[in-house]
């Protein structure tokens, strides 16, 4: 009895701000049934929002690709070389998540407006005579996200790093396999739990993100924007309430690949 009610405030939380919401974004979008199978039928079989949900899965995708190619090559900086000044760099990692989003969002816009920073270097440089338009393409929505969601690839990476045994690193290189062969045939391996958890992770975060491509996505329809195109344009709150269900079963959907990876390792 005494657990359950140790338990109690944060099943009531979990009632209050999660599950009573979910409920009545489900019944927001079946007005009737028959209503709702039509809205349904509207998202599934209409090229333009199935091409944005295939943009939210790609957008998605690369970005979660990026984030493990920068992110992996930390991590194990982190992790193997760091020592002393693993701290540090943890610190680094995190400080940016303590700052605003939308901060950091104009910072990119600041950096890449056609008087920024990066368009003044390049033509300082003569790279270019003129200033060119990196806002608002998916380049400038990758390189923001990326910058948003690559911490959480580097911690999950950096958590399956520590709990591979340095012994068998070294066990490998007495044996005659080089560096390169050791990491690739027994580091890397090992490591595959934490670059899916990672991978899976930020796929999740980017593919529900909506201030980042809304200030530097430009044209970039996914998603989170229709959803709120839909809410706050042409106020249509059960298609709304449809598309956030959709988003939320591909959100659910990368939790189970994520769970069943896990049960599978073990």
């Amino acid at each position: 009895m005494g657990s359950v009610l140790m338990l109690a405030p944060a099943i009531l939380f979990l009632l209050g701000f999660y599950v009573l919401p979910l409920i009545w974004t489900v019944k927001l979008s079946f007005p009737t049934l028959e209503d709702g199978l039509s809205i349904y039928a509207k998202f599934l079989f209409d090229s333009y929002y199935l091409m944005a949900a295939l943009n939210t899965i790609v957008l998605s995708t690369v970005v979660a690709l990026v984030s493990l190619i920068i992110g992996y090559p930390i991590a194990y900086y982190l992790v193997r070389k760091a020592r002393r000044s693993s701290g540090f760099i943890v610190f680094l990692l995190i400080a940016p998540l303590l700052t605003s989003i939308v901060m950091r969002t104009y910072g990119w816009r600041v950096l890449f407006a056609r008087r920024g920073l990066v368009n003044e270097a390049l033509q300082a440089i003569g790279m270019t005579d003129r200033p060119v338009a990196i806002l608002d393409n998916p380049v400038s929505a990758v390189i923001g996200l990326v910058h948003v969601l690559v911490p959480f690839m580097v911690l999950a990476i950096a958590a399956s790093l520590q709990s591979v045994s340095r012994s068998l690193e070294e066990s490998s290189r007495v044996l005659g396999s080089s560096a390169t062969g050791t990491f690739f045939r027994i580091t890397l391996p090992l490591t595959y739990d934490g670059i899916a958890t990672g991978t899976i992770l930020v796929f999740m975060l980017a593919s529900g993100s909506f201030v980042t491509l809304l200030y530097l996505g430009g044209s970039i329809k996914t998603l989170p924007l229709l959803i709120y195109q839909q809410f706050q344009t042409t106020l249509d709150f059960p298609f709304a309430a449809a598309m956030s269900n959709i988003l939320l079963v591909l959100a659910v959907g990368c939790l189970a690949l994520q769970l069943s990876l896990i049960k599978r390792k073990g």
